[in-house]
């Protein structure tokens, strides 16, 4: 994330501390997924409040439609397992 768009204060506690720092991002859209390992973002030092530049969540998404419309190819596919939550 450029200096220009860091935020000046985090929206949650109101610290202005912020790290750069790399994570996996799950895309899903109408039940698919995408998962983007080393997704760039800033993380608030005070209270872990994560925060993504819009460029990248755009570019992720052209991806996504972009691998779904068969226009590119993903790096791999992963299996994930599914189980349902009930009370």
């Amino acid at each position: 994330m450029s200096e220009q768009n860091k935020p000046l204060t985090c929206n949650f506690c109101g610290s202005d501390q912020y790290e750069e720092r790399r994570i996996e991002y799950l895309y899903s859209y109408k039940g698919e997924y995408l998962l983007v390992p080393d997704t760039p973002v800033q993380v608030c030092t005070n209270c872990g409040m994560v925060y993504y530049d819009a460029a990248v969540l755009k570019e992720i998404e052209r991806r996504f439609f972009a691998i779904r419309q068969k226009q590119e190819r993903p790096d791999r596919y992963i299996q994930m397992p599914t189980t349902s939550y009930a009370s």
